[in-house]
């Protein structure tokens, strides 16, 4: 038996934690393993390499992925699709592992259409795949965020200013959403929910009376530009306001222990469930268990946005 492994979309970190996983676990069982670089673009030219216990040793603290990632419009396409299946056929890949996102998730199914064995790992720092309570890189993002809000504060006291912190995640606001519960953001920008930035900054001058001398407030990517809500807020609250967007620092660094642990539960399953022949699904963590969702039903399950928490921030941070 041979298995190809690929990393595509967005790095995340903990994805080295789960290829030396899948390396690992199917070494062990006497499965031949092949590391597709450069995702399905690499896929597509040939870029596949062997793999042993050695290749994957010394990684599982990286961040990044060894395998390299990247976008490939042609993939997206039928013919594309058709051309990786040839390739894999022709290199004698008996089934495929996939760690990304969303759009990752669809290149796969595409490939099973035409009859390839695949598993989905999911991959991404943003959290926004519905079918799984967590994704592997979403805690270290959120962590590395939280240190940044930290340093941040201590000079936001030290001047008196409101500061923005803007965070990523375009259509999913759960960095932005547990950063901001952690860090004691005063107020939470997110995509889940409506923009009253009158109400907003109507909240900070209450906290502002009240005797804070600072505040922080939470921006995910998706809801506009830092710059802009700065502007907005000053005018209003007449509070100097500054704004940082923490950009590609959160897909970076070493993974946290609860990724590491993600990552290696994950790609170990992948590769249990290609030892039992129960392939053609995405590999999910549901409430401390690790399942096998059907592909086809893992991409209609829509992301639901924990109101609960956002309400709880709200009211922590009075």
């Amino acid at each position: 038996m041979r298995i190809g492994v690929l990393t595509s979309g967005g790095d995340a970190p903990g994805m080295n934690a789960a290829i030396r996983a899948i390396v690992r676990t199917a070494i062990f069982n006497k499965i031949e393993v092949y590391g597709i670089n450069r995702g399905f673009a690499g896929l597509l030219e040939e870029d596949i390499t062997p793999m042993s216990v050695y290749s994957v040793a010394d990684i599982l603290q990286r961040g990044g992925t060894i395998l390299r990632t990247s976008r490939s419009e042609f993939f997206a396409t039928d013919a594309g699709v058709k051309k990786g299946a040839e390739v894999l056929a022709e290199y004698g890949i008996d089934h495929l592992i996939v760690i990304g996102g969303d759009g990752s998730t669809k290149g796969a199914a595409a490939l099973k259409k035409l009859g390839v064995s695949v598993i989905v790992i999911p991959g991404t720092i943003d959290n926004d795949m519905g079918c799984s309570d967590n994704s592997i890189g979403f805690d270290t993002a959120v962590t590395t965020a939280l240190d940044a809000i930290s340093k941040i504060r201590d000079t936001t006291s030290a001047h008196n200013r409101i500061n923005i912190v803007q965070v990523m995640g375009r259509k999913c606001g759960d960095i932005a959403l547990y950063a901001g519960l952690s860090g004691g953001a005063e107020a939470l920008i997110l995509p889940e929910v409506k923009t009253d930035i009158d109400a907003i900054c109507e909240r900070l001058l209450q906290g502002k009376d009240r005797g804070k001398l600072h505040s922080i407030v939470m921006l995910a990517e998706g809801c506009g530009n830092y710059m802009d809500y700065c502007v907005k807020i000053e005018e209003r609250t007449q509070v100097t306001t500054r704004g940082t967007n923490l950009g590609y620092i959160q897909r970076g660094g070493s993974p946290s222990n609860a990724d590491r642990n993600l990552a290696c539960f994950m790609g170990y399953n992948a590769v249990m469930n290609i030892i039992r022949k129960t392939t053609g699904c995405v590999i999910v963590q549901r409430c401390g268990s690790y399942l096998g969702i059907p592909l086809e039903e893992a991409l209609q399950m829509k992301k639901i946005f924990r109101q609960d928490i956002y309400e709880m921030a709200s009211v922590l941070s009075i």
